[in-house]
């Protein structure tokens, strides 16, 4: 009998979804609703939490600074959570609205224990936040690029534009208003803002669900991808066929790169179990997943960079002159909100000057490729730390105390570059997705955030114990800028994002070249292996 061929996407209610009602760019404009206004609910907790754990907490401040990083990192760290939970059992929307709500509880939590300073309540707030956030943020962008499609690359890439424009504004209300409210009426009453901030992004869900396409998870993720490795394992021994038509369910689609795994789909019997014998579907998804590893590293170093201006950069800012007028001062905190000024009128025209004038030269939906927009990111990335250790080193030997703003450019120059690198990565891996882990992938991106906060904590207790020499501390032991080398710091980080340039530029030639000549358009690859792998699905429902 033939099997009812399971829907691509439904509705909120299970029912197949329909085009015309369903989907589109109304839809997504929901979800980036809920990605500006959470991200200015997390940003104006993480950007001046070391302000907070310094001050008012009294952590020394190397603590003080790994407080920060560790919790930006498990936020990232958490999105692979966020991804299993929303391609395997729960979906994309179900997943953002359960763990949006954690997320609330976590702000509503951080508000209550400011006014005591309780140091268990404050973790488990924020590690509440850091469980809802980082459950939230792949979801966020996979379900508002699948109301899309890959099919339609042009609307895509303006998406992901557009959902990085919702993250400049969410970072620059955060990093201005909320900073403000925190500074003069108290960090209880800036934690309430963004508990408030978080509820106008829920409602903001809700207000969609009725519009979205969803699509349903299909089980583990993991458990095809374990049964390639055993199947390859148990078949080491054999000699991969020349012949292709020896693969189980032989695709037209079949690259090249880790050829042991396709000892996974070689057919010894016609009575095999799953976990002897894949399809070469399962293959190629696996060797997917391998493929953009490398793309993955290449982009801690550039987090750990990030890390720097959230933590180091701050207190640099805390030790110079605030004052805009004789009573007005900026809070150092609200430094990382000039790149964001920056980036609201960088990034439209980015998408409405730079992409139709790359397109015309280069033929690319996008303008230019992911991995060429993740490159020039990294690049210029460097200079940023650049800038950082030749202000720092002008402050420490300057007679008079130097104004902040002597350090905004360090916050420019990142924030040309994260404009570049992290829109073009979560454009890259979405892109590489295969139907049903879509999350996930996206979650490798913010796994990669995470990864460079943890590398950053890492570092600093690295470099202080490696330069301290006695009695004497290291470049980062002292909790008084003027007595500690941060500049040295800073030129080290330089050093190591260079490194990281040239270790990417490797890595995405491998990348490339890797391909075979049907998927040289990377964006292409993975719509081509799902048009085969709905053929074969269709087939065995047919046959059944």
């Amino acid at each position: 009998m033939d099997r009812e061929e399971e829907p691509e996407s439904v509705d909120w209610r299970g029912r197949p979804s329909k085009p015309i009602r369903h989907g589109g760019m109304t839809a997504a404009l929901f979800v980036l609703g809920l990605q500006g206004f959470e991200m200015m609910a997390v940003a104006a907790v993480g950007n001046n939490l070391i302000t907070y754990v310094f001050n008012e907490m009294h952590f020394p401040l190397p603590k003080a600074a790994n407080t920060v990083t560790n919790f930006v990192g498990t936020i990232f760290l958490l999105s692979l959570l966020g991804g299993f939970l929303s391609d395997s059992y729960l979906g994309s929307f179900w997943t953002m609205l359960v763990f949006g709500f954690v997320e609330l509880s976590g702000f509503i939590l951080l508000s209550v224990q400011a006014s005591g300073y309780k140091a268990l309540i404050f973790y488990g707030a924020l590690y509440l936040v850091a469980l809802g956030s980082g459950c939230l943020k792949p979801n966020i962008i996979s379900h508002g690029a699948d109301q899309l499609g890959k099919h339609q690359t042009k609307k895509l890439s303006t998406f992901f534009n557009c959902a990085y424009f919702a993250f400049c504004s969410g970072e620059l209300v955060a990093l201005t208003v909320l900073v403000w409210v925190q500074t003069h009426s108290g960090m209880d009453v800036g934690f309430g803002v963004s508990a408030a901030a978080m509820a106008v992004g829920l409602i903001c869900l809700i207000s969609g669900s009725s519009a979205y396409k969803n699509t349903p998870p299909k089980g583990s993720i993991f458990t095809p991808i374990a049964q390639v490795f055993v199947a390859a394992i148990c078949k080491r021994k054999q000699i991969c066929p020349s012949n292709p038509n020896m693969l189980q369910s032989h695709l037209s689609i079949h690259t090249h790169k880790f050829k042991f795994l396709d000892k996974a789909a070689c057919i010894n019997g016609s009575d095999e179990s799953p976990w002897r014998l894949c399809t070469v579907s399962q293959v190629e998804q696996v060797k997917i997943l391998l493929s953009v590893v490398p793309i993955f590293a290449c982009t801690i170093i550039f987090n750990t960079i990030l890390a720097q201006l959230q933590t180091f950069s701050v207190q640099q800012g805390t030790s110079m002159n605030t004052h805009l007028t004789p009573n007005f001062h900026i809070p150092p905190a609200s430094l990382q909100a000039i790149p964001y000024m920056m980036l609201i009128f960088v990034v439209p025209l980015y998408e409405t000057a730079f992409v139709p004038l790359a397109r015309r030269i280069t033929g690319k939906d996008s303008g230019i490729s992911p991995l060429q927009r993740v490159g020039t990111g990294l690049f210029v990335a460097t200079f940023s730390m650049v800038a950082a250790a030749i202000i720092e080193h002008k402050r420490r030997v300057s007679s008079q105390t130097l104004s902040i703003f002597w350090i905004a450019p360090q916050f420019l120059i990142f924030g040309l570059s994260e404009m570049f690198t992290a829109v073009g990565l979560i454009e890259f891996f979405y892109m590489q997705s295969i139907q049903g882990m879509q999350s996930f992938l996206t979650a490798m991106t913010y796994c990669s955030y995470s990864f460079g906060f943890y590398l950053s904590s890492l570092l600093v207790s690295l470099v202080n114990r490696v330069t301290s020499t006695g009695s004497k501390g290291g470049w980062l032991s002292n909790n008084d800028l003027n007595k500690d080398r941060l500049d040295l710091f800073y030129w080290m980080l330089a050093a190591l994002s260079l490194v990281n340039f040239f270790n990417f530029l490797f890595w995405s030639r491998w990348y490339s070249s890797g391909q075979s000549p049907a998927l040289s358009n990377s964006s292409n690859t993975n719509a081509q292996l799902e048009q085969e792998i709905e053929k074969q699905n269709s087939l065995a429902n047919y046959n059944s």
